[in-house]
């Protein structure tokens, strides 16, 4: 290859990967308030994000890709645990990471303080972000759950009650949370009908839940998760 011919293929494709980044760059702002729903940006939410910062929350956590990696990430937190999960967990992390060996220290946050950071985790939950992180996706399986399925034999529902969370706050066989009740013997209390009814709207069921729907979950993971825990007795 000649000096002419290596000189222009460099500038052909300087030229054209710069072209391409700032159409992207371009597209992506053009985007960007529709995507992460400006028009929701309300004083809680921004005093949320202030208040994140304040007690340094991404020290332990990731949000939107940046942070640490010590905690938990919470992008999707309100989808996956509920203001009430928040709420308990801020408020007395002692307890509610009791089983846990990542431990989170009690800040002594504000219930004002409290209900801006569900605000403002709220509204990054609802940003289009392409489904993402993995660990919250609204994908059916994983891989992660497949290989589980096939590899170690477990069965869908406990490949989709480990994956999907659900041990943050419960419970089986001394392993798993203590926000919500252990499940053990939920077989024997309810019927399958009547668990598949309680992961979609607790409160429906007991009034008094602090469980969120489960929404992030799809039909079939909700029958596959249902028929495990309907066989614990």
């Amino acid at each position: 290859m000649s000096k002419k011919v290596a000189f222009w293929i460099f500038l052909v494709g300087t030229v054209s990967s710069a072209i391409l980044f700032l159409g992207l760059t371009w597209d992506t702002h053009r985007q960007i308030e529709a995507l992460s729903h400006v028009d929701k940006l309300s004083n809680n939410v921004v005093e949320g994000k202030r208040t994140f910062e304040k007690y340094n929350c991404n020290d332990c956590h990731t949000i939107l890709g940046f942070g640490a990696y010590y905690a938990p990430d919470l992008t999707k937190v309100v989808q996956r645990i509920g203001a009430d999960g928040i709420r308990f967990r801020i408020k007395d992390p002692e307890k509610a990471l009791a089983s846990s060996w990542r431990k989170m220290p009690n800040l002594k946050v504000s219930d004002a303080e409290t209900d801006n950071l569900i605000a403002f985790f709220t509204w990054v939950g609802n940003i289009e972000n392409g489904d993402w992180p993995p660990q919250d996706s609204k994908k059916r399986l994983s891989r992660s759950e497949e290989r589980m399925v096939a590899g170690v034999g477990v069965s869908p529902g406990a490949a989709v009650f480990q994956s999907r969370g659900c041990m943050n706050c419960h419970a089986l066989h001394g392993t798993g949370g203590t926000f919500g009740p252990a499940l053990d013997a939920i077989g024997r209390k309810l019927s399958l009908e009547q668990i598949e009814h309680y992961i979609k709207n607790p409160k429906a069921v007991n009034p008094k839940a602090m469980m969120p729907p489960q929404t992030a979950l799809s039909e079939k993971e909700i029958e596959e998760v249902a028929g495990f825990l309907a066989n614990l007795k």
